[in-house]
């Protein structure tokens, strides 16, 4: 399975947070399965960090750098398909990382409810 991380899934994994269900870390932890973390993750990520609403620990970077996660960049196809996506969720990481699951073949792994109605693309993990 190729596998896309919502941003919450990739830091409760980085935290090894209780957060994260049992369900996910078997996903995520399956050496058959390549896992991507994206650009737009981390966009998200550092913007929220930078504004104060997420505090990151120290060793945030050197945590992500260890892991054997794929690289996605943003395209310009994916942000073309955004446009095709119905508005059930309005934040716009969401919707481009669920741009790129489509665009790319990939599962979006994520918790987030309003999320798992974009398809069979998305697996819910709660």
């Amino acid at each position: 399975m190729r596998l896309l991380l919502d941003t919450h899934i990739l830091l409760w994994w980085l935290a090894d947070s209780p957060s994260l269900s049992l369900a996910a870390r078997e996903l995520i932890a399956d050496p058959n399965n390549a896992v991507f973390v994206s650009a737009v993750t981390l966009w998200e990520i550092w913007l929220k960090q930078s504004l104060g609403k997420l505090q990151l620990p120290s060793d945030f970077e050197t945590k992500l750098t260890e892991e054997s996660f794929e690289n996605l960049p943003l395209l310009a196809a994916h942000t073309r398909e955004v446009a095709s996506l119905p508005w059930r969720h309005r934040d716009p990481f969401d919707r481009m990382l669920i741009a790129q699951a489509r665009v790319a073949k990939l599962t979006f792994l994520t918790a987030d409810a309003a999320v798992a109605g974009y398809g069979d693309y998305v697996k819910f993990v709660s």
